[in-house]
């Protein structure tokens, strides 16, 4: 398959452009900047994939995810996540972004159904419905994902910009730059909703934050390490050079929603890193939020 990519490959044009993001990525890396922005981009990746792991740990540790966790946040990133998922196969990605897209539903799914599970537990066995419909939807989301992986990757794809965790790009234009190809606009329109249930699943979170007056339960992990990537996929974007013909300002309206979408988030987590800060000064006595949780265990929560 890689043979008959390099055959076809229409960056012959880049001869002296990085070898190896040229094989990996099939993708014309010009100069220091173009590198250094798939270097970031992959970092992102890694950041973001890592990022529920912490949260997972912290779930299992108190028991309390659906008290410290908003249902509305998780299914915004996972609505986030779907269509980022779908806007990668609408614009031909490669086969690297779809399976890091895939991974990222899969994740989401493995913590709604966590969620669902101590909601369920915590409420005396009074949600056995919910988790059900838990498992209905875990099953669903993990058999549309595995059909996914059934189609054939392998075909000839036009080259894409790489994008970190927003894997939504289309092809760059073999010559004589246009503005919008009719991919470009499918993408734009999905990474623009993407972006939006992004931003939105953020205001739940600190809403039920506000109203808790805690963080328990809440892995800060998970957010420093989103920030990161999100910091870290922002600067990859806008250190990317330009196609050919194409302009500064065209560059930055082309990667707009998902500019605004990491920015946003950026500035909406950090929001939310001041609410760790300010319940964890309400509670003095308790150096670790693990010793906190020993005396807090018993107490009401809302629900």
């Amino acid at each position: 398959m890689a043979a008959a990519a390099t055959a076809v490959s229409p960056l012959a044009g880049c001869p002296n452009g990085s070898r190896w993001v040229r094989d990996v990525f099939n993708e014309c890396a010009r100069d220091g900047r173009d590198v250094a922005s798939v270097v970031l981009g992959l970092v992102s990746i890694g950041c973001f994939a890592a990022a529920s792991f912490p949260q997972l740990y912290q779930a299992c540790k108190t028991g309390i995810m659906d008290q410290a966790l908003s249902i509305y946040f998780l299914l915004g990133w996972l609505g986030g996540d779907l269509l980022n998922l779908i806007g990668s196969f609408l614009a031909n990605q490669l086969p690297l972004q779809v399976y890091t897209a895939i991974y990222y539903v899969l994740a989401d799914l493995v913590m709604l159904s966590l969620y669902c599970y101590y909601k369920a537990k915590n409420q005396s066995g009074g949600f056995r419905a919910l988790i059900n419909a838990a498992f209905v939807f875990v099953f669903l989301g993990t058999a549309s994902t595995v059909s996914f992986l059934g189609r054939d990757t392998g075909l000839v794809r036009e080259p894409a910009a790489f994008k970190g965790r927003a894997l939504l790009s289309a092809g760059v234009q073999e010559s004589g730059y246009t503005p919008f190809t009719r991919n470009e606009m499918i993408g734009f329109a999905i990474g623009s909703i993407s972006s939006v249930l992004y931003l939105c699943s953020r205001l739940p979170q600190i809403y039920t934050n506000y109203k808790r007056k805690s963080t328990v339960g809440v892995s800060y992990s998970l957010f420093a390490l989103v920030m990161l990537g999100n910091t870290l996929y922002g600067v990859s974007v806008l250190l990317k050079n330009p196609e050919p013909g194409q302009s500064e300002g065209d560059y930055i309206l082309h990667h707009l929603p998902w500019l605004i979408g990491s920015l946003g988030v950026l500035s909406l987590d950090v929001i939310i890193s001041f609410q760790f800060l300010l319940y964890q000064r309400e509670r003095p006595g308790a150096p670790e939020e693990g010793d906190a949780l020993l005396g807090e265990q018993d107490e009401p929560f809302d629900s």
